[in-house]
């Protein structure tokens, strides 16, 4: 491209071209524009759901299906929130759900990670079929497995308890939280490892003392992958929990259905109310999150 010139005392000055690094500066602020503008309304269309949500929450009864839309409530019932809490026993669900998410995320961080270190740092015969083994169970659907684990804690009696929700995740955690720590760890020089062996430290040492302090992004990801996982835990609860005094939130959410009508407001809020804890965690979790997701995918040897 270029631009005309002009003329200075008889003499023709040519106008500047443009180079081509500030074509190519230009073609990729254009496209990372283009891009911005796509994943904007890609990130609006997703927050919909989530304003409808909030919206609900602060309307009157028959306000909820007028058509069209009311995304702004007029009046703003802010009444709701204390009625959703009132209506159902708002506080033992949030009471037992938070006992599963604390016990169960804690077990899954701790025995995850004691697996992956075995199969990333420790060498022992089958490690590598037996890790390929671990892997397989991903494809397994949890429904194959429901009725052979109904029965073994029924036998236990840890039917309508909070156990089964909770002793599973004590026992190696997830064959996916297991990789991705066992991806992380391979990326950690083993250098570490062999020169604190050296000091005399043992394996137990070298885990706890070496790995998990350098480990903080992919603990981050496994924790808030966890909470997420057990706080909006539908089924579980469901086949388990049979008195309404051991209901989670999830759970607890129908009892503001009954034969004949639903109090869509009321359970909006209820709903406003248990999603609040997922967006703090995730809020102050992002940046480890992120980097956690990337280093897992990276081998270091």
């Amino acid at each position: 491209m270029q631009l005309s010139g002009k003329k200075e005392a008889g003499t023709f000055v040519p106008a500047p071209r443009l180079g081509g690094w500030t074509r190519k500066r230009l073609q990729n602020n254009a496209n990372s524009l283009i891009w911005y503008v796509v994943l904007s309304v890609f990130g609006l269309a997703l927050a919909l759901p989530l304003v409808w949500l909030v919206s609900t929450s602060l309307k009157t009864g028959p306000q909820t299906f007028i058509m069209p839309p009311q995304w702004i409530p007029d009046p703003v019932v802010w009444e709701n929130y204390p009625q959703a809490f009132q209506a159902v026993p708002f506080h033992q669900y949030f009471w037992n759900t938070l006992q599963i998410v604390v016990f169960a995320t804690l077990g899954t961080v701790l025995t995850a990670s004691m697996a992956a270190f075995a199969f990333s740092r420790l060498r022992f015969p089958l490690r590598e079929p037996l890790f390929l083994l671990v892997l397989s169970t991903i494809m397994l659907p949890s429904i194959v497995r429901l009725i052979p684990t109904f029965i073994v804690f029924r036998q236990l009696g840890w039917i309508n308890t909070l156990l089964p929700l909770i002793i599973p995740y004590w026992l190696g955690g997830s064959p996916f939280f297991i990789f991705l720590f066992r991806q992380f760890f391979m990326t950690i020089p083993y250098e570490l490892d062999e020169a604190a062996r050296m000091d005399g430290a043992s394996n137990y040492r070298i885990y706890w003392s070496i790995l998990l302090p350098l480990s903080k992004p992919i603990i981050a990801t496994v924790t808030v992958f966890s909470f997420i996982n057990h706080w909006n835990d539908f089924f579980e609860p469901l086949i388990y929990l049979q008195s309404p005094r051991n209901w989670t939130m999830a759970i607890g959410l129908l009892g503001f259905r009954d034969l004949y009508a639903t109090s869509w407001n009321l359970m909006m809020a209820a709903s406003t109310a248990m999603i609040l804890p997922l967006l703090i965690v995730f809020f102050f979790a992002q940046r480890y999150f992120v980097s956690g997701i990337q280093m897992s995918g990276i081998a270091g040897r």
